[in-house]
């Protein structure tokens, strides 16, 4: 199997909890992952053991300004990569002569889909949000079938795709379940003395948000007064957080662990100790705090394809299971208002959690395997 998608952990993490299933039930099964080298993709695979192959990616940013907008420096530099993307997709495919590609998205997936198409191999097209991404327009046109997280997605896709269009559900990996809350506290570093205090875990995905990390900065001394807080805040801040890490009082330096990123074998740990989840609304964090059950206040991004961020989030709002702060209104004292609540009542959280769990789709990997392994025996 050929797979491809990257740009974000959001396209990456259910190419890896379906291989893992694919893994599970045949142990001699052979995996190619195409992305970019630059990509968040090209670690995340490689961390999994599977073989990498880079291409160059050239990425199609859109604008509010209509079709005048494309016309970007960063858009034209781009657009000389697409041929060669191409032809180094071309080979890749062809040397590697896959049965079936998955391809989950991202602008880095077309050249691969383009070539797999080229050579008549099948292909199996996956989308997490309610949103269909515009590599997955194109990416669609030429699978044989279109998976979907949500029933709403498929008024997404043009008529004539909608036929080829099946709902799975978004696949998590299986290490998020691994995890245990105590083995988190000495992962991380917290003082089990304040294991009393309950844990906000801060992620504004594998990259970070300097909108949210700025905001939780803000709300620190008096966040830190009630609870624990596990920050991923990505590369762009690390250095300036560490520093103000060093600044608090020293009583309270041992709550707040603040990481560039949480590694993928740590991710079921930082789940299993946190009691609150406060993050971006990428559609994988989304499935990750359905799949747990963990009540999630969320700072949706905005500008993002289709506004799929708040529409992530507010399926769960809708559902009792989260609440919004608007990233224009994003501050510490915001998010203070939002957390201080919900930290101050444990029967709310639980209750919201169970709220979010009811939305979690468990087969979604299974049923994806399923469906790629039947195109093989087509």
């Amino acid at each position: 199997m050929l797979v491809t998608g990257g740009g974000t952990g959001g396209h990456v993490s259910p190419a890896l909890a379906v291989i893992q299933v694919l893994r599970n039930r045949d142990h001699g099964i052979v995996i190619r992952y195409v992305g970019s080298e630059t990509g968040i993709e090209a670690r995340l695979a490689r961390e999994a053991g599977l073989e990498f192959v880079g291409v160059a990616s050239g990425k199609l940013r859109r604008s509010s300004r209509g079709p005048l907008g494309l016309l970007t420096g960063a858009n034209l530099r781009d657009a000389f990569k697409v041929p060669q993307s191409f032809f180094q997709a071309l080979k890749a495919v062809k040397e590697f002569k896959p049965d079936v590609v998955l391809a989950t998205g991202g602008y880095v997936s077309v050249p691969a889909v383009l070539a797999a198409a080229t050579l008549r191999i099948p292909i199996l097209t996956h989308e997490q949000t309610v949103t269909v991404g515009l590599a997955n327009k194109i990416n669609g046109r030429y699978a044989k079938r279109i998976a979907l997280s949500f029933a709403g997605a498929l008024e997404e896709l043009p008529p004539d795709l909608r036929k080829k269009a099946f709902v799975t559900g978004n696949p998590v990996r299986e290490v998020i379940f691994a995890g245990q809350a105590e083995s988190a506290v000495r992962r991380f570093g917290f003082d089990p003395v304040d294991e009393c205090l309950p844990c906000v875990y801060v992620t504004g995905g594998a990259q970070g948000s300097q909108i949210l990390n700025s905001a939780i900065k803000a709300a620190l001394p008096t966040l830190l007064q009630q609870a624990r807080v596990l920050h991923q805040c990505g590369e762009h801040d690390a250095a300036a957080l560490r520093a103000h890490h060093k600044t608090l009082p020293v009583q309270l330096q041992h709550r707040w662990v603040v990481r560039p990123f949480i590694q993928s074998d740590e991710l079921g740990d930082a789940y299993a100790l946190a009691n609150l989840l406060v993050s971006r609304s990428g559609a994988g964090t989304v499935t990750e705090a359905c799949a747990l059950g963990k009540p999630a206040i969320f700072v949706p991004l905005v500008p993002a394809s289709g506004d799929e961020q708040t529409r992530n989030a507010q399926r769960l709002v809708d559902a009792g299971a989260a609440q919004i702060v608007k990233q224009s209104e994003c501050s510490g004292e915001s998010l203070l208002a939002a957390i201080l609540p919900l930290l101050d009542a444990p029967s709310r959280r639980a209750a919201m959690g169970s709220k979010a769990k009811k939305l979690a789709t468990p087969r979604a990997a299974e049923d994806l395997a399923d469906a790629l392994l039947a195109l093989v025996k087509k």
